[in-house]
This record gives structure tokens, sequence and C-alpha cells, in this order.
């Protein structure tokens, strides 16, 4: 197949991944009668998808095993070089170099300098209306400022940020589109980082070009790296978590009066929604040799694709994993991954959502779904969010 054909049917692919309705069923079977499964997957002639969460786990533990560098094949061409395809000794040096400016200590600062003011400032233009789409108005938009506000993005380019963060998260579906976007933002923020490397200012971007582990530092092409990955990924899986639990609580009403009168629930909510909706479903790997997987054998070179979603809603772990809950007994999910490569922006988007959360319950009362509109619903692989949500509320005076 001629490259521009086979680029074509893969962007054809993911697109219509976007509306995939429900995979859970075909997940529940899959841990029941073939919880390692082998087939054929885009540009891999050895696909194996794992489906059980001790299985899933066990992959994502194991970084020698299973290599992160297959990574570098779907997200290299648009991103450059990040820690999610490194391995070893070279993640390890890279990781540290940025972890300290995620450290949840660190981030408690823009609580009140940024993320509250943010939501709240898109707040202020949906509270007089009486209704909307959360989704347009609030969701897809409040992430990407909270980030490119820590950056040190000025106000008036926010908007573009979006663009460019919604053009590079196109990845294959559109590559031409996401590796320009790509390249206006590094050219965009090139004089932003030479600024902070002569005059430091105390915000993240300053963190990041100044931090030094044991000799490190990160250099032009890391460091792009990471923020090319930092503003989309980073926005687009915390608005996916903001909409999945605002559906989560539109369509149990009995639970939103609750916690709209007990705001301790949130982080309750919080929790249960990364379990039972997380944003990102799937996550891939490289066997780095010959091993096996609940009986089944995989040679070295596979590709493997362990299901995170399918883990948070394994039957040997949680009772009735189906059911939204905010009441269930907490136990440990897989959201935001486990070992090496476990997510650095959990904190960040922990605090996002709890902000995100209190000021639409505190300035959107009477919060309800609108009838005029089909109720809401969550789609999509390997992301999962919904597509719109349209809500009414007491219109502020």
């Amino acid at each position: 197949m001629a490259a521009g054909a086979e680029e074509q049917e893969l962007a054809d692919l993911y697109t219509a991944l976007d509306d995939v309705d429900d995979p859970y069923p075909m997940w529940a079977e899959g841990r029941r009668t073939e919880p390692v499964q082998h087939t054929v997957g885009a540009r891999r002639d050895d696909l194996y998808i794992i489906h059980r969460r001790d299985d899933v786990e066990h992959v994502l533990r194991d970084g020698e095993t299973f290599s992160s560098r297959i990574n570098d094949d779907t997200m290299g061409p648009f991103m450059g070089r990040t820690i999610l395809a490194m391995d070893g000794d070279e993640h390890r040096t890279y990781r540290n170099l940025v972890a300290r400016a995620f450290r949840a200590s660190a981030l408690e600062r823009w609580a009140d300098e940024v993320i509250s003011p943010s939501v709240n400032a898109l707040l202020d233009e949906i509270a007089p209306k009486g209704k909307a789409d959360l989704v347009h108005d609030l969701t897809a938009r409040f992430p990407v400022q909270v980030i490119a506000a820590i950056i040190g993005v000025p106000l008036e380019d926010y908007d573009q940020f979006q663009i460019w963060a919604d053009e590079i998260n196109f990845g294959p579906r559109d590559p031409k589109r996401s590796k320009a976007a790509a390249d206006a933002m590094t050219a965009y923020l090139e004089p932003i980082v030479a600024e902070r490397r002569a005059h430091p200012t105390g915000d993240l971007l300053s963190e990041l070009v100044t931090a030094e582990v044991d000799g490190h530092t990160l250099d032009d092409d890391h460091l792009y790296g990471f923020l090319r990955l930092l503003m989309p990924a980073g926005a687009e899986t915390t608005f996916r978590m903001f909409g999945n639990s605002l559906v989560g609580l539109l369509t149990h009403p009995d639970v939103l009066a609750e916690v709209t009168a007990e705001r301790g629930l949130i982080p309750a909510v919080i929790e249960e929604t990364l379990r039972w909706e997380t944003s990102v479903t799937m996550v891939n790997r490289e066997a780095t040799t010959d091993i096996e997987i609940g009986g089944c054998p995989i040679p070295k070179g596979a590709g493997i694709l362990a299901l995170v979603g399918s883990a948070n809603r394994d039957e040997d772990h949680y009772d009735s994993p189906d059911e939204w809950d905010p009441h269930r007994t907490p136990k440990p999910h897989v959201a935001f991954g486990t070992g090496i490569h476990q997510c650095l922006g959990m904190h960040l988007a922990r605090l996002e959502l709890r902000i995100g959360l209190n000021a639409v319950l505190d300035r959107l009362p009477n919060l309800r779904m609108d009838p005029a509109y089909p109720a809401p619903d969550i789609r999509g692989l390997p992301f999962r969010s919904p597509p719109a949500l349209h809500v009414l509320f007491d219109a502020a005076a």
C-alpha cells in the first residue's frame, strides 16, 4: 500500500474510533473469555490486547520487559521526543528534571493564582444565560487556559493555544495539520523560553528551563517535546475527565443534590469517575523479550495494548463495576497508570477537577440536563468524553 493511502486509512480508523459508543461489554467479554487477545493492529502484525486488571498492572509496572518506545511511532512525528516514549536511565533522568515542577505542593500555588480565576472567567460568560453546552463553553476551554497560564502565555493568546492544542491532538487523523500546529506552537514559545532562561519568573516554564538534576538540564529538543506533550495531552485528558464527572452527576440527580450540599464528597466523585470512565482507556507498550501474560506467550517485538478502561471495571476488583457510585468503598484504580510512567500531571488534574466542579456547583444553581436535547453520553476510543453537555440552570442576575 502506498504511504499516502496507508496514512489515509489510519486517519479514517482514528476518526471512526471517536464515535465508538460503549466498549465496556466487549471488554467484559474479553476478561471472561480471552483476557489476552492476539490480533493485528494499525502498523502492527502482532498485537496483544490485555483485558484483566492484574495483567494490565503487571505490564505497566514492568518497564524493562514492556517498553514505551512504541509511543514514538504514534506521537513522535507530532510531539517530538517525549518522556512517554523513553525507558530506563534516559526516562529516569528526564522525568526527574520535570517532576519537581509537578509535585502537589508546588501546584497548590496555582489554585488561587490561575485555576480558580480561569474557571470563573469562563463561568462569568455562562452564568447569565441560564443554559449552556458545558463541553463547548467550559470543559474544552478551561484546562488549556490553565496550562497556558502556568507556562506564562499572555491572556490574549489563550484562544490561539486552544487551536494549536486541538490540532496537535489530531495526530494521525490529520498528520499535516497536526505537525503544522506543533511547529507553530514551538515557534511561538521560543522567545518566551529564551526570556525565562535569562530572567526566570517563578512560573512553571521557569522551573523547567532552570531545572538541573545530577548535572543534567533539559536541552531544547526535550524541552519543546515536553511542552508539545504538556499543552494538548495534559489539557485534553483533564477536559475529558471534567466532562465525564459532570455526566456522572447530571445523570444521578440525587447524588448531584447531595454533592451540592456537601462538597466534601467531590474527591470521591473525581476518583469514582476516574475509575468508571477514565479519559484515556488504553496504553501502548512493546515486548522487549519473549514473555508470557495470563498463560499466553507473547514474542519479543510484539505490540501490547493494555486496556486501562477494562482494568478499572474488572469484576474481580470492583463490585458492580459498570455503576457510577461515589459512595463505593475506595479502591485504587489505574486511570493515571502506575509504575515509572505514572502520569506526572495527576496532581494538577485532580486540583483542576476539584476547583472546576466546586465552581460549577457554586455558579450554576439548580443545574440539570436540558430536556430539549438527548441525554448526554460518553463516546470515543482511545479517548472518552461527552461530545456535548446541554444543561439548564438558574440564570445569574
